[in-house]
């Protein structure tokens, strides 16, 4: 696999930055999940299957977890060891807090020069709103994602998903797979720094919208389902239900107009451009929903894929899991978790002819592989036992 032999130590969590350190570790980076005595707290959130919460597991499969009180000064010392031979730290705690943990650029540049350091925040490591408190809500209102989702002329909306820690996990991977990528060609030496914020991500997203304000000033509103540069798009009743529609541009209307036997409305001067479409967007509603209402959804789906039309059902989440082509794809696996039985995760969105992603082991107790990372940084055995006597490091076999 592309990351194997990487070595990163993960001081995150909930999901922005485990979301961040899981995507490393399916690509084989050996991710070290360093936690407090309690643990990460999404291990306490979601449902939970034999007392182990499918949520958490989601997140973290193919990391090694240490539990380690770092706010003990022995604890600070076995964290500087492991960061010694990493690769990589991951950390997604309030801008200021790596540094009053003794953990500044000095003293990480002394004990690793060749470190990635990947900083995960709300808003940045600087500005007006770096001390800021932040949470995914706050990002999507933040940063303009919440204004434009929504029917027209009803409130912003939220996304029922916690985007803006998923896409900043994913840009956070993407960073630090730059950096290593380039670290060998840069004559640079010291400590790399990656400061990825929830909401400049959020805004990164507002494509077309933000490139229509900052270009001519125009304002985007709310539209719910329908496009703001392309009609008619949208969900239309059936039969037997709803299906989606996205005839993307005129060619593709052409062909719309042509499964319906419609093509007269090409000539219809009310409607005969998009822009016109647009401004009327109810009439083409009027004309377009009976003639779907006349056959089921099936049937539009089917003859519209047929003429090089999108569509598509509306599904469910049941309904998705249960799809042949999701199915196919193997977007849900078993993955067996010991005493926890087998927990079904989503599986790899990343398809690679060669060296494919895989679950090399589930996602960890609390403290499962403490001593055996401990072991491998160096550590006598006899001081490991110290450590867990004293309460400065745990294991899962002893407290759990």
């Amino acid at each position: 696999m592309s990351l194997q032999g990487v070595k990163i130590i993960d001081l995150t969590r909930i999901i922005a930055g485990p979301f961040c350190t899981q995507l490393l570790a399916d690509l084989g980076a050996d991710v070290i999940k360093v936690e407090t005595p309690s643990g990460d707290p999404l291990r306490a959130q979601g449902e939970k299957v034999n007392d182990f919460s499918w949520y958490y597991a989601g997140y973290n499969r193919n990391k090694k977890s240490v539990a380690l009180n770092m706010r003990d000064r022995d604890g600070m010392a076995v964290l500087k060891r492991l960061l010694a031979t990493a690769d990589v730290l991951v950390e997604n705690f309030r801008p200021g807090v790596l540094d009053k943990m003794g953990l500044t650029l000095e003293v990480l540049n002394d004990l690793n020069p060749n470190l990635i350091v990947c900083s995960i925040s709300g808003f940045g490591a600087d500005g007006p709103y770096a001390q800021r408190p932040a949470f995914d809500f706050i990002a999507q209102a933040l940063s303009g994602f919440m204004s434009v989702n929504g029917e027209a002329g009803g409130a912003p909306l939220r996304s029922g998903l916690p985007i803006s820690d998923l896409v900043v996990g994913l840009y956070s991977a993407l960073a630090i797979s730059s950096r290593l990528v380039g670290r060998d060609t840069n004559a640079k030496s010291g400590v790399q720094t990656v400061d990825v914020a929830l909401t400049d991500s959020m805004i990164s997203l507002l494509s077309f919208q933000a490139a229509n304000y900052l270009a001519a000033g125009v304002e985007p509103v709310r539209s719910g389902n329908e496009h703001q540069l392309v009609a008619p798009y949208g969900v239309f009743d059936t039969a037997d239900g709803a299906i989606a529609l996205a005839p993307s541009n005129d060619g593709v209307y052409r062909k719309l107009l042509a499964v319906l036997d419609m093509e007269h409305l090409l000539e219809d001067e009310r409607i005969d451009t998009n822009e016109k479409r647009m401004k009327d967007r109810a009439l083409m509603r009027e004309i377009l929903e009976p003639v779907f209402k006349s056959k089921g959804s099936y049937h539009w789906i089917q003859t519209m894929n047929a003429a090089g039309v999108p569509a598509g059902p509306i599904l469910s989440v049941p309904e998705v899991f249960a799809d042949p082509q999701v199915r196919h794809r193997e977007m849900v696996m078993p993955v067996d978790h010991g005493d926890h039985g087998t927990v079904q995760m989503l599986g790899f969105p990343m398809k690679f002819s060669e060296n494919p992603c895989e679950v090399r082991h589930p996602a960890p107790d609390l403290g499962e592989h403490s001593a055996d990372v401990l072991h491998e940084a160096g550590f006598e055995l006899d001081e490991i036992s110290e450590l867990i006597e004293r309460g400065v490091v745990r294991t899962n076999e002893i407290t759990a």
